[in-house]
């Protein structure tokens, strides 16, 4: 496979409408900044890219075919092993296209990328080095030394594919183009007593000032954290409450990171937009940190925090170096409550130091301070990813419990010393997709679970103990629709696209 080239007489080929398709494969049910962004660059450098969401549209195959460069956006570990199966579509019917693999997940795997599938990969700070990618291939220069891009010809480390991070701030930044991306109402909504309304979604920064082991951000970013300009933030929101947004989300993998230029941005979003509501990410540790925040950020319209709780267990925590403790979730759990806005936890349900114990311990923790409803189930089979260049590989004794490198499937796989807790995570996984499925109620779905465990554990669970649906005092905390996880394997709906027209075997 080579390099796409283009000759003398077609040095503008790549400025033609449909030359440029840009995919999505999976965003968490949001409409793809992952697209919008670097399409607002290419737009502003000339170019018309066009853009394909397969999480809710059907592959089109006409696209696939006249399209000259394609970039697969790979945020997540789901998206990734959706991308590559729409690269080897692509690679069967449209064998000349230069493909490329952008963001988070394509950093880590770009050796791999390279050597199967992809011409190019581009790391977390994407826009300028995929517009740069492009420019040269537009004027059939060399890209082997353009800065940010990995090819054949020289492999840059993840962090060094941020590219442009130090710089970004001189570059102008471009407002995301959402033109020609499916409308907000084919995405999540929010879901708030009884209720539903349109959800945008921006991100006010990117990467982490934290080091977490697990995290994928850290081979990336290495504890650094980009601001995006306010004034570009605002004006994405402004736009989409014009196409019908009621409710923001904050993608930021930690938007206390810079509390200043979030609040700053929360409170001219509230003064322009009185009604309008928003969620965001934060670490717990950040929760504590800025506890005197919370009753601002209720007042300009936070309804809900997800946080990374990833567990209850104080030595699983530390191993993952979570940065708090299980008793610092509780501590900010009843700050966000006293504020008025509620905690949605995410959590690393499975890793090979989590006790069966440990496990029933979560649960009893989840119920006992009310987050059954707060927590979607599928938190409670999310498995421990191993990706290539994890920091946990060094500075863990996960060694132990790792098989060889799963490369196609971008991952170590692990066993657990208690084979009980594999086979429960094998059980856990099928009642949720099973509930996700039949749209079954959370509760009912926390009681499967955990009957489940018990079972494993070889307890009963009594009847006094169950869950009960009709509780009267019962009131579900606002949530999104989209349940679904970064970190999880994508499922059969997922797949669903690529299969409906008989393009393989999942």
């Amino acid at each position: 496979m080579e390099l796409m080239t283009t000759s003398t007489d077609e040095r503008s080929c790549l400025q033609q409408p449909g030359a440029i398709l840009l995919v999505s494969c999976y965003e968490l049910g949001h409409q793809p900044i992952g697209i919008a962004q670097p399409m607002g660059f290419l737009e502003q450098a000339g170019f018309a890219p066009t853009g394909l969401d397969i999480a809710i549209e059907d592959i089109d195959e006409t696209a696939l075919r006249v399209a000259q460069f394609v970039g697969i956006s790979v945020p997540m570990h789901t998206a990734l092993r959706l991308g590559v199966r729409v690269a080897e579509l692509i690679r069967t019917m449209n064998p000349a296209c230069h493909i490329c693999f952008y963001g988070l997940y394509a950093s880590i795997n770009t050796e791999y990328l390279l050597q199967t599938l992809a011409d190019s990969v581009v790391g977390g700070e994407y826009e300028i080095p995929l517009r740069s990618l492009i420019k040269a291939l537009d004027r059939n220069q060399a890209i082997g030394l353009i800065e940010g891009v990995s090819s054949r010809q020289r492999v840059v480390s993840p962090s060094l594919q941020r590219g442009y991070a130090s710089t970004a701030s001189t570059v102008p930044h471009p407002i995301p183009s959402r033109k020609g991306l499916p409308t907000l109402d084919r995405y999540a909504r929010l879901e708030e007593q009884g209720a539903e309304r349109l959800v945008g979604y921006v991100e006010a920064s990117r990467g982490c000032l934290h080091r977490c082991l697990h995290c994928p951000i850290v081979p990336v970013y290495d504890g650094r954290f980009v601001l995006v300009p306010e004034s570009v933030v605002l004006e994405d929101i402004r736009r989409q409450v014009e196409a019908g947004a009621t409710h923001i989300t904050f993608g930021d993998p930690d938007f206390l990171n810079g509390p200043g230029h979030s609040l700053r941005i929360v409170r001219a979003m509230h003064e322009e937009f009185p009604c309008l509501t928003f969620d965001f990410t934060a670490k717990i540790e950040h929760l504590l940190k800025h506890r005197a925040l919370m009753p601002d950020l209720r007042a300009q319209g936070c309804l809900f925090v997800i946080s990374a709780v990833e567990s209850f267990s104080d030595s699983v925590l530390n191993l993952l170096q979570k940065g708090h403790t299980g008793a610092d979730v509780i501590t900010a759990l009843g700050i966000l409550r006293e504020a008025g806005i509620a905690l949605r936890p995410s959590l690393v349900a499975f890793t090979p130091w989590t006790s069966l114990d440990d496990y029933l311990h979560m649960l009893d923790m989840v119920e006992t301070h009310d987050l059954i409803d707060a927590t979607d189930p599928v938190q409670l089979s999310i498995r421990l990813l191993v990706p290539p260049g994890s920091a946990l590989l060094d500075q863990s004794d996960i060694r132990q419990f790792l098989g060889a490198l799963d490369q196609a499937g971008f991952q170590y796989p692990w066993t657990h010393p208690d084979e009980r807790m594999d086979q429960l995570h094998q059980a856990v996984s099928g009642i949720v997709e099973a509930s996700a499925k039949d749209e079954t109620d959370a509760m009912l779905t926390f009681d499967r679970i955990r009957t489940a465990a018990h079972e494993m554990a070889g307890r009963r669970v009594g009847a006094s103990t169950r869950t009960t649906l009709a509780r009267p005092d019962r009131q579900k905390p606002p949530r999104l629709t989209e349940s679904w996880f970064c970190c999880a394997e994508p499922t059969t709906r997922q797949f669903k696209p690529l299969l409906t027209k008989g393009y393989g075997e999942i």
